[in-house]
């Protein structure tokens, strides 16, 4: 066990977890007083590659990329201080529900966290080689960052390239990576592919029983749509774990920029198809424009009072002037305001058998009160009935031959 005090700052407190060439203890910062990770360099483990990882992963700064906050050694060792996520690992994740997937939700929010990293780093000209669930963390919050930057390599760095040198993860290696051929960014949308797939799915794409077994089969055939083992995976993020997959290095996304693009084209589909549909009608000439609905129910509403209006003085002039043929005008219709010579027609004496013929057949009523126009003295109508003057046809039919007129 190393000395508890490392660069007489960083206290160690216990381990986080051990790997082929270093491992991680959880200490304490006692001069900004705050909880981080220290990476310490086994014996069997190799200088250059630490330092590599130390100035690959110092040179960024996202948030979606584990921060560095120290690099140096002691006793020998180097060590390398990082910011600690204590939110566990997407391994750890994906085993708490294995055999099946991560909600849909999740695997989105991941998905993205993992690919705006990966274009941060491809942006500035660095590729991972060994994203793998292990190497990605959680903070506090929830959000996925990606670690380990050992095997990284700047894509200006030729020194670093061998023929026939495999460096990485088997399961997560693309085709090219995995036959020893040239590494760039597309590589690393491969292995997001792989990532991809296996939370939306549960596993892999392809399980075989050894490592070497399974760098041949990704050479030599597709990955199986995600559809055939779940058939309800949201489409989008089945297509893009397709598409990050293929065999040709070139028909995946180009990089990580590209992946961020795929993943919010996709979040916001709705709104791009208002966009797209939306028609915009040129607006009417103000003298044709349609009124409002209140506005043009109070115009019905004005012209079926005036109609009103003028039909109950039609009907009022009628009772007055004694022209209708059904209501029959009386004396004291007259005197209220009617004008002019009655109709000879209507002046007919009626005889006191006519009435009762006449009240026998057709009970008298009282008329309503007639109508009044503005200006006109109404009369209060008199509770007296006024004998109905018959029609002389009504008259002449309607009375018995043994009634004498006296």
């Amino acid at each position: 066990m190393p000395s508890d005090l490392i660069a007489g700052r960083f206290r160690l407190e216990r381990v986080l977890g051990r790997g082929g060439m270093s491992e991680v203890w959880l200490a304490q910062d006692l001069e900004l007083e705050r909880e981080v990770a220290v990476k310490l360099l086994l014996a069997a483990g190799t200088v250059p590659r630490f330092e590599r990882e130390a100035r690959s992963a110092a040179s960024l700064s996202h948030p979606n990329i584990v921060g560095v906050f120290d690099f140096g050694e002691f006793e020998g060792r180097p060590y390398l201080v990082l910011e600690h996520l204590p939110g566990g690992t997407l391994d750890e994740r994906l085993s708490a529900v294995k055999p099946g997937p991560l909600p849909d939700e999740h695997t989105a929010a991941i998905a993205r966290d993992i690919a705006a990293g990966l274009a941060h780093a491809h942006e500035h000209g660095i590729v991972h080689r060994d994203l793998k669930p292990s190497n990605v963390l959680f903070d506090g919050e929830g959000r996925a960052k990606i670690a380990d930057f050992g095997v990284a390599r700047a894509l200006s760095d030729v020194t670093l390239t061998t023929t026939g040198a495999v460096v990485g993860t088997a399961q997560y290696m693309a085709p090219e990576q995995a036959s020893g051929g040239a590494v760039g960014p597309e590589s690393d949308v491969y292995a997001f592919g792989v990532i991809l797939f296996q939370m939306l799915t549960g596993r892999p794409p392809f399980e075989v029983d050894h490592p070497v077994a399974e760098m041949l089969a990704k050479t030599r055939q597709e990955a199986p749509p995600v559809e055939e083992l779940r058939p309800d995976a949201p489409l989008f993020l089945a297509a893009l774990a397709a598409s990050a997959l293929s065999l040709d290095r070139h028909a995946r996304p180009a990089d990580g920029a590209a992946l961020v693009a795929a993943l919010d084209l996709e979040a916001l589909p709705s709104a791009a198809s208002v966009v797209e549909t939306q028609v915009m009608t040129p607006p009417r000439p103000a003298e044709r424009a349609t009124p409002p609905p209140r506005r043009r129910r109070a115009y019905l509403a004005l012209a079926a009072a005036v109609g009103l209006l003028a039909l109950v003085g039609f009907g009022a002039s009628m009772l007055l002037t004694g022209e209708d043929g059904d209501t029959p005008a009386t004396p004291e219709s007259t005197a209220r305001g009617t004008t002019g010579p009655r109709s000879p027609s209507t002046e007919t004496e009626s005889s006191p058998t006519d009435v009762a013929t006449t009240a026998e057949e057709s009970p008298a009523t009282t008329p309503p009160p007639p109508a009044t126009e503005p200006g006109t003295t109404t009369t209060p109508p008199t509770t007296e009935t006024t004998p109905p003057t018959t029609a002389p046809a009504t008259t002449t039919s309607a009375a018995p031959a043994t009634t004498t007129v006296p």
